[in-house]
């Protein structure tokens, strides 16, 4: 068997004896939604138990080192520092097309301007840094919960911050200005989705369990499209300040078609956006990506 391949033994083993599948994810409304069907039971696989834990993306990014999961939610960015105990899954991931994490300022100031000032991050493995690195090599960095960044610019605590999650829709009724929605960039410069989050799965679980698991994670996705209206009661109590109608636009950026599969064309963003690390000395040269591709 070739290094990093998983194991198929593994695999029986574990589907014999593996009662228990931890699956950890944000507890963000657009997650809530994608896991609605597996977190209420709406969605069962016979001889599996599904355990939902909930953190925010850069814990997981670093939990994911020491393969605390079963099945983790990781950045993109963290995915190749974690090649070789995780495969990624080819459904669950969120994507932006033609937007993303979105720097904003407490004044106005223009994106060519950005050089040399201080952005506050969610954190130094999440996809948005790396983003924001390749736009603007020159920035300097502080790291912070996400959920504060936005209150640190507006108190001036920082010039700029870096927003993920509910923050790239509620920036501007606090007041704080757009300095560049990194998703738009991206775009720009590639004509490709920009890839943020992905499932990746333990690699010595084996190929069959890992393969149940990824259906069952479809499976979900595709109940909560279908039923939408459900899954966004459900998923609106991890909504942080946000009403229903925001939310519904939230769980439409991150929770679609790309969700589902990551198709070819999301395979070739996520090496493109690796690719671009590695040029730009952010990753190491040996980076990749690997897919089960059910």
């Amino acid at each position: 068997m070739a290094a990093g391949e998983l194991n198929p033994m593994a695999a029986r083993t574990a589907t014999t004896q593996t009662s228990e599948v931890r699956i950890a994810h944000s507890p963000d409304s657009d997650d809530a939604f994608m896991f609605y069907a597996l977190a209420t039971g709406k969605l069962r696989v016979p001889g599996l138990k599904f355990t939902h834990v909930l953190s925010d993306i850069e814990s997981l990014n670093q939990a994911a080192q020491f393969e605390t999961y079963d099945v983790t939610a990781v950045s993109v960015y963290a995915y190749p520092f974690l090649a070789d105990k995780y495969v990624l899954l080819d459904c669950g991931a969120s994507f932006g097309e033609g937007y993303g994490p979105i720097v904003v300022s407490h004044h106005a100031i223009k994106k060519t301007e950005l050089k040399g000032r201080k952005v506050a991050i969610p954190g130094t493995r999440t996809t948005s840094y790396l983003a924001l690195k390749l736009f603007e090599p020159g920035v300097e960095t502080v790291t912070m919960p996400f959920d504060k960044i936005l209150d640190a610019v507006i108190s001036k605590e920082v010039e700029a911050g870096l927003l993920i999650h509910e923050g790239q829709l509620l920036y501007a009724q606090s007041g704080a200005h757009k300095v560049v929605d990194l998703g738009v960039w991206w775009q720009e410069q590639t004509g490709l989705p920009l890839p943020l989050g992905a499932n990746a799965i333990r690699r010595s679980l084996g190929t069959d369990l890992a393969r149940q698991v990824a259906g069952a994670i479809r499976g979900s996705v595709a109940y909560a499209l279908d039923h939408r209206e459900e899954a966004l009661n459900y998923a609106l109590q991890f909504a942080r300040d946000m009403d229903p109608s925001l939310a519904d636009k939230f769980v439409g950026m991150y929770v679609n078609r790309w969700t589902l599969n990551f198709g070819e064309e999301g395979r070739r963003a996520v090496n493109e956006l690796i690719s671009r690390g590695i040029s730009a000395g952010l990753l190491p040269p040996s980076s990749r990506a690997e897919f089960l591709v059910e």
